[in-house]
């Protein structure tokens, strides 16, 4: 039956000065201003909430930023609940419903948000103690309805689905789990498994730990002043009660003592998403920040960074390549990324090596650090627009133990980094002997490239080691075989061919409403699509063997003469019999690993020449995933449809669930209701 694809589709010139500007100089830098970021006033409340309040009249604003200090909570086989008690404070208290909540804050013009660590509240100086009373309420009252507890582990599940396809995410979460390990809290990743075992108990045990006034700070910043902040502070705060909680030690993260390869094989890919990574030590506030900051600047930070005009501008590997270099109370890291073709993958790795090496080995330039310099300066200057950039400062003082004039003079101190300080900070923290280098491609073929670079171990997209996937096909074995393997897996060839209509409707779950989707196809090649949202008409597709015609929200939608030409190939009942009777093309590609389940992958070439890809379990002979490539704005995106629980249906199996795509995301979906042979008629397919 055919995919359902939903695409969504979104100098000034100083001619007189130019003359007298001498290019071959860099300019004299003048002296580095001062920042004044405004003197905090600082207090305690006896049951000892922290507070810091930054007077800052430009507007009759006010914000307010309760903190927890700590850095990072050990859930085991729960990963994910600290983070749903948070999301879950704001969802109801022992006085208000979420809805009553969302309605108070909206009718002040309100901002209210809660997380693990901690509660964001702003308004109109004029309406903060609406404001406060709302906070606090949530702060000291929350209830953790069991409802919404069920809705944000189904929001959770469903975007766990949309990453089990994307690159980037798999890449970030074995990166995390080659970093540090699965016994440190930065190293656990939110799975389905952890998701599913997660309770209101565990939701409301995180609150009564860790909600504590002994281990908080509450940042003020606005229209107020230290009088007026105090007193409301006493009034809303100082009832809130609770122990210091016993903060775990979490295990010591050391580098590879030699660099180490993880593959994680995904069959689809047309590219590889590769991360270089290892541990550093460089806590927040360390002398060493601002210095190895200008570093990476130069390395992996911005356009004009080596790695980006090495992989972009002199190789044309990729649109996007960088690193960063984050300090950390626990445990820093440094991490240069990029995604490229997969047949320049041990070469984009070679170039990064080449850089984190040079950098190392010679001294940046004048004309290299004045940029950098430039880069770090505006960006502080930037972030100094926001009056919770200030709240943070003053936080980061306080929670780090930082000079008081720490922000203050901080352009100060970026202006005097010299080329040597860089050279230092480099020798000091880039490490390319004692790295990871984790890449997500298609194992087949990159996976020689990489033994290269060092022992390469293959692992799934959470992390957990796997064997190496087994590609070597039976000997003998053609794409014409597996092809009749699914026939005769789903009923036979000759009963597939007994059906002549079909009949499916597809029900799932967007934005918190329901999703129809109805696809009725006739033999030989006749097909209609609906998707309808709450009963609402969004997309119908018609091909009534010759022409085709797509509306979405009822305006026309173009039809190309590529897209027309597979249509009947897309219309077919059984793909596989249409393959059969026009004689498509097919090869067989190999043996994928579908998290975790072997499958032929047979390439098939449709009528348009674009080609599709099928894979079948080498067990069962059923199909697992259709996979298109399309190109789109963004650069070549891969749509894969996956199907399971084969039902059967008037003597012939189909698939009873899917994940589909849409967009970027991934939905899963069930047959609500599957027919076949009911005596559709032609006039359904009727083009109006």
């Amino acid at each position: 039956m055919k995919r359902i694809l939903i695409i969504f589709v979104l100098t000034a010139v100083c001619h007189f000065t130019f003359a007298q500007i001498d290019r071959t100089k860099i300019p004299k830098a003048g002296p580095a201003p001062e920042i004044n970021i405004g003197t905090p006033t600082t207090f305690e409340l006896d049951n000892g909430l922290k507070v810091i309040v930054v007077e800052n009249n430009k507007l009759p604003r006010v914000t307010f930023n309760l903190v927890l200090d700590f850095e990072a909570v050990k859930e085991g086989g729960k990963a994910g609940y600290a983070a749903m008690a948070g999301d879950l404070m704001r969802t109801g208290t022992t006085t208000k419903s979420k809805a009553e909540i969302d309605e108070a804050a909206d009718f002040i013009g309100g901002t209210l948000n809660t997380s693990a660590s901690g509660i964001y509240a702003a308004a109109l100086t004029k309406h903060q103690d609406a404001l406060l009373a709302l906070m606090t309420d949530v702060l000291l009252n929350p209830t953790f309805p069991a409802e919404e507890l069920e809705k944000l582990k189904k929001q959770t599940l469903s975007a766990l689905a949309s990453q089990k396809d994307e690159p980037a995410a798999i890449a970030a979460n074995v990166r995390s789990v080659v970093l540090y390990g699965k016994d440190h809290p930065y190293g656990e990743l939110t799975t389905e498994e952890t998701v599913e075992n997660i309770t209101l108990e565990d939701c409301r045990d995180y609150y009564q730990k860790y909600y504590s006034p002994k281990i908080a700070y509450l940042a003020i910043v606005g229209d107020i002043s230290a009088k007026d902040a105090k007193k409301l502070v006493n009034k809303y705060f100082g009832m809130w009660q609770g122990s210091a909680p016993v903060l775990p030690e979490f295990p010591s993260v050391t580098a590879p003592s030699s660099t180490k390869v993880a593959l994680v094989n995904r069959s689809n890919s047309v590219q590889s998403e590769i991360r270089v990574a290892y541990p550093i030590d460089l806590k927040k506030g360390d002398e060493d920040v601002i210095k190895a900051n200008l570093m990476n600047t130069i390395l992996g930070a911005g356009f004009s960074s080596r790695i980006m005009q090495n992989l972009r501008e002199k190789h044309a590997y990729t649109y996007g390549a960088g690193s960063s270099l984050s300090s950390d109370m626990i445990v820093g890291n440094f991490t240069a990324n990029t995604s490229v073709r997969n047949e320049v993958t041990d070469s984009a790795i070679y170039q990064i090596f080449y850089e984190l090496n040079k950098i190392i080995s010679e001294k940046a330039t004048e004309q290299e650090l004045a940029s950098a310099k430039a880069y770090v300066s505006g960006g502080f200057a930037r972030a100094m627009e926001s009056p919770q950039t200030i709240a943070n400062f003053a936080l980061n003082i306080s929670r780090y133990k930082l000079p008081v004039d720490y922000y203050t003079n901080y352009l100060k101190k970026v202006e005097a980094v010299t080329l040597e300080d860089v050279q230092a900070m480099a020798k000091k923290y880039i490490k390319p002997e004692n790295a990871h280098i984790v890449v997500v491609g298609k194992g087949s073929e990159i996976s020689p490239m990489l033994t290269q670079f060092g022992e390469v171990t293959n692992y799934d997209i959470y992390g957990n080691k796997v064997e190496p996937l087994e590609t070597k096909l039976p000997e003998g074995l053609t794409s014409d075989q597996v092809l009749d393997g699914f026939l005769a897996a789903i009923g036979g060839e000759s009963k597939a061919r007994t059906v002549k209509d079909i009949t499916l409707v597809m029900k799932t779950e967007m934005q918190g409403r329901e999703l129809e989707i109805a696809m009725i196809s006739k033999d030989p090649n006749m097909t209609k699509t609906s998707v309808s949202m709450g009963g609402m008409p969004m997309m119908t597709s018609v091909f009534d063997g010759k022409d085709v015609k797509i509306e979405q929200m009822g305006q026309p939608v173009p039809v190309d003469e590529e897209q027309k030409k597979d249509m009947p190939f897309e219309a077919a009942i059984i793909a596989e019999l249409y393959v059969k009777d026009h004689q498509l093309a097919t090869t067989l590609t190999g043996i994928e690993n579908l998290e975790g389940t072997q499958a032929y992958a047979v390439e098939i070439t449709k009528p348009s020449g674009n080609k599709t890809t099928y894979y079948y379990d080498v067990n069962t002979g059923l199909k697992l995933r259709t996979s298109t490539t399309l190109q789109s704005p963004q650069g070549t995106m891969v749509q894969d449809t996956d199907l399971s629980d084969y039902r059967e249906v008037n003597g012939v199996k189909f698939p009873y669930a899917y994940v589909l795509p849409m967009g970027p995301m991934k939905m899963n979906a069930t047959a609500d209701r599957i027919e076949t042979n009911t005596g559709v008629a032609d006039g359904e397919f009727e083009i109006k």
